[in-house]
């Protein structure tokens, strides 16, 4: 359960920290005194999206924290073992909003993603907001409502699994289908493609060599004419070779060295010279002697280099690329003339991933009925005590056999009211005024409440559009509501706030140019005063008082 709220710079809110207890506690103040803030502020620590216009005027950062006892939440311990964020029988949740628009989050002081913390969330706190009542008349809030009745979750979760896995295994097998009515002509291309690309001798094909050794081949009568001027230059030229005029240079400055020794180290750098020369030229020599024209091997490489051109530009690739291109087709090719086992494979496979399905769909569908004729019932009764004597809820399921699969199942869930005798009943939307629709919203919530573990539940306002003893019944039902649960509810109604165990007062302070709310919890003479307030208005009088009064004593003799 909930053991304290604590808010700082939160809207009008500037400090709030607020004890929560076991029962029921109602949130009671005038309009516009800060009631909604205080669910603001649980929703952002629950894991609302937040933004910097929550943060109080000239303040830096918002901050909401809470603190929960985990005795009465199994789940959200399990959970927290789970994710290794738990610390013993509490939990404490703090949000942090910045003015940059970025918040933080954290579960026992360590920082959490948004996620994890709605994850958990929804393990400790359920909220049902005051327009709850409009969201009834979606068919899928419906059918949503009758699966949390009947405890569905295991089996909706491995439908949804099977479905999704017949959805991916139907999706290939369609695909297939479309594409072998055509794939007899690209069979047919691709083979002549691979055929022409396999002149290309792929185990041999390296286009870099096949260009130098073409670049070699086209280039050869200079490479000779120019090698062999090398070689006259270097050696072989007697009357002014490279090697002649080291050989002098070596003769004169060795004689001069007798005179300046420095020199000889000069001497012995030109030998050196005068030896890498004539290596050179011999080696040179010697690859001039080796090359020899071969118009034949250059016709053979001229005609490689076209068809590569050719398929390069036939395939948009660059030649280097060619290979990977063969590589792709062949496995194109390999997948088409192959696509016949992998299409019966997938129809196998489509036909048991349905079968799997239908008859979790049937089991599905089963439980609902059964649920659904139990919740029918006991919405009639609790509808019935909330003033809509003649009233008669039902639980409409159609089941769409035959159908494709689909997420959540077959069937199509309809809740029907009749509210007068002798009507046939109908959809909610066609039947059910507003103050019909809240009270039978709210015996919805009271009727699934009962089998969820959720130890807090929060009530905002969702008992709008009733009033006199109505108002009196409905909150005997969230008192009793919270006999095993923690209950939270903001109300305008006394008949509500008298049958609370904890009364809480929002009220709001002005300054000089700033706005705050405050919450406090009312002492047995404030609370006959606020209930008093509640159904009497502006004046207050002696009988008003004594009626709130009679309204608490009431409320207590009733347990």
């Amino acid at each position: 359960m909930l053991l304290n709220l604590s808010i700082t710079d939160l809207a009008v809110v500037k400090t709030l920290n607020l004890d929560l207890a076991k029962g029921m506690s109602v949130l009671t103040g005038e309009t516009g005194a800060g009631k909604s803030i205080l669910l603001t502020a649980l929703g952002l620590a629950l894991g609302d999206r937040a933004d910097s216009g929550y943060i109080r005027p000239d303040c830096k950062r918002a901050e909401v924290n809470l603190e929960f006892d985990l005795n009465d939440a199994p789940h959200a311990q399990q959970w927290l073992q789970d994710n290794d964020l738990d610390d013993e029988q509490q939990c404490f949740i703090r949000r942090v909003i910045n003015d940059d628009g970025r918040s933080k989050a954290y579960i026992n002081n360590r920082a959490v993603t948004l996620q994890s913390l709605q994850e958990l969330s929804e393990k400790l706190v359920e909220i049902h907001g005051q327009h709850a009542h409009l969201t009834l008349l979606n068919s899928d809030e419906q059918r949503r409502l009758l699966d949390v009745f009947a405890k569905n979750q295991h089996i909706l979760e491995a439908l949804n699994a099977s479905y999704r896995q017949w959805h991916t295994a139907n999706q290939e097998l369609q695909a297939l289908l479309k594409a072998s009515i055509d794939q007899t002509e690209r069979e047919q291309l691709l083979r002549y493609q691979l055929e022409e690309l396999q002149q290309l001798d792929l185990a041999n094909f390296n286009y870099a060599a096949l260009l130098e050794e073409h670049g070699k081949l086209a280039n050869l009568e200079q490479i000779l004419t120019t090698g062999q001027e090398a070689v006259d230059s270097l050696y072989e030229n007697d009357q002014q070779s490279v090697n002649q005029m080291l050989n002098h240079s070596i003769n004169s400055l060795t004689q001069l060295s007798r005179y300046a020794p420095e020199l000889i180290e000069v001497c012995t750098m030109l030998s050196e010279a005068q030896i890498q020369t004539e290596e050179a030229a011999l080696q040179l020599r010697r690859f001039i002697k080796a090359q020899e024209a071969d118009p034949q091997r250059m016709a053979v490489l001229e005609e490689q280099m076209d068809i590569i051109q050719k398929l390069s530009r036939k395939h948009r690739v660059a030649p280097e690329e060619l290979p990977a291109v063969i590589e792709q087709q062949e496995q194109e090719l390999h997948a088409i003339t192959h696509s016949g086992e992998r299409i019966a494979e997938l129809t196998a496979q489509a036909q048991q991933l349905r079968s799997q399905y239908d008859q979790q769909a049937a089991q599905l569908s089963e439980s609902r009925v059964q649920a659904g004729k139990k919740l029918q019932q006991q919405i009639s009764d609790i509808i019935k005590e909330l003033g809509m004597a003649q009233g008669e809820f039902l639980v409409n399921i159609v089941s769409q056999d035959g159908d494709a699969p689909k997420l959540n199942g077959l069937d199509t869930v309809t809740f029907l009211v009749s509210a007068n005798p002798g009507l046939p009943p109908k959809s909610l939307a066609k039947v059910a005024s507003g103050g019909e629709l809240s009270r039978i919203s709210l015996a919805i919530q009271v009727s699934t409440a009962n089998d969820k573990s959720t130890p807090t539940m929060i009530f905002d306002e969702v008992d709008s559009g009733i009033g006199g003893g109505i108002a009196e019944i409905v909150g005997q039902k969230l008192r009793r509501l919270s006999q095993n649960r923690q209950v939270l509810c903001v109300t305008h109604l006394p008949q509500v706030a008298a049958q609370a165990h904890q009364h809480l007062y929002v009220s709001k302070s002005h300054t000089t140019d700033v706005t705050s709310s405050n919450v406090r919890l009312l002492e047995e003479p404030e609370r006959i005063e606020e209930i008093a307030r509640m159904l009497g208005g502006v004046n207050i009088t002696a009988n008003t008082l004594a009626h709130a009064k009679e309204m608490l004593a009431q409320a207590t003799s009733d347990l």
